[in-house]
């Protein structure tokens, strides 16, 4: 079997700040995760979304360190509609999250914007323009 794709892993540096965020864009994810160890949730297309605070990862890696710089992963959250890609974008910035590239019309087709996550992450926003 070849492998497959079963987990995105995310290093938080606030764990609740992380799930915060990310409970705006809807995913389901307990209050009480806050304090755990280690969390995840399955999308509905089965794919698992987990967060491990630094604590957790030193406890097998004690040479982690923080990356630096630009991310080269970024998560993309398709949107039901160009209109929504706008008010997920307002969203997440009015709840003082970092806009990195404000909503606009991809040359590709899409209504497209990126937030940083609380530890710089890119999340990507986007949805279909209409024909």
């Amino acid at each position: 079997m070849a492998p497959q794709l079963d987990m995105i892993g995310i290093v938080a540096q606030d764990l609740p700040a992380s799930l915060a965020f990310y409970r705006l864009l809807g995913l389901d994810i307990p209050e009480s995760a806050d304090d755990e160890p280690h969390v995840e949730v399955t999308l509905a297309n089965g794919l698992r979304l987990a967060w491990d605070p630094i604590t957790t990862i030193t406890t097998f890696d004690d040479s982690w360190t923080a990356p630096t710089g630009s991310p080269r992963v970024a998560l993309a959250f398709l949107c039901g509609s160009p209109a929504e890609v706008d008010e997920i974008h307002a969203a997440l910035v009015a709840a003082g999250h970092h806009s990195h590239l404000a909503p606009w019309d991809a040359f590709w087709g899409q209504r497209y914007a990126t937030v940083h996550d609380p530890d710089g992450n890119g999340i990507d926003l986007f949805a279909p323009l209409p024909d």
